[in-house]
């Protein structure tokens, strides 16, 4: 069992290009049926934490392939995650 904190504390990297995502920020939950359907990663790409944007990635959870200890892995095309 994991709780949306445990969830929030693990970084979200793509298998499919290796690129570091971010942290889980929040998640999406189907109320009628009791269960997670995605999360929500926030990515910054600040320069110096100044310039840029914050980028939102919403991955199903069908796309998520391992929960680690400190990672999660998942394998999307970041173009159709990308909120």
């Amino acid at each position: 069992m994991a709780r949306i904190q445990d969830l929030q504390e693990k970084e979200v990297i793509n298998i499919r290009d290796g690129i570091r995502l971010g942290f889980v920020s929040d998640v999406e939950v189907d109320t009628k049926l009791g269960c997670v359907i995605a999360i929500v990663v926030l990515s910054s790409c600040k320069v110096f934490g100044i310039f840029g944007s914050n980028e939102e990635y919403v991955i199903p959870w069908c796309d998520i392939k391992k929960i680690g200890d400190d990672i999660i892995l998942v394998d999307i095309d970041l173009s159709k995650a990308l909120q």
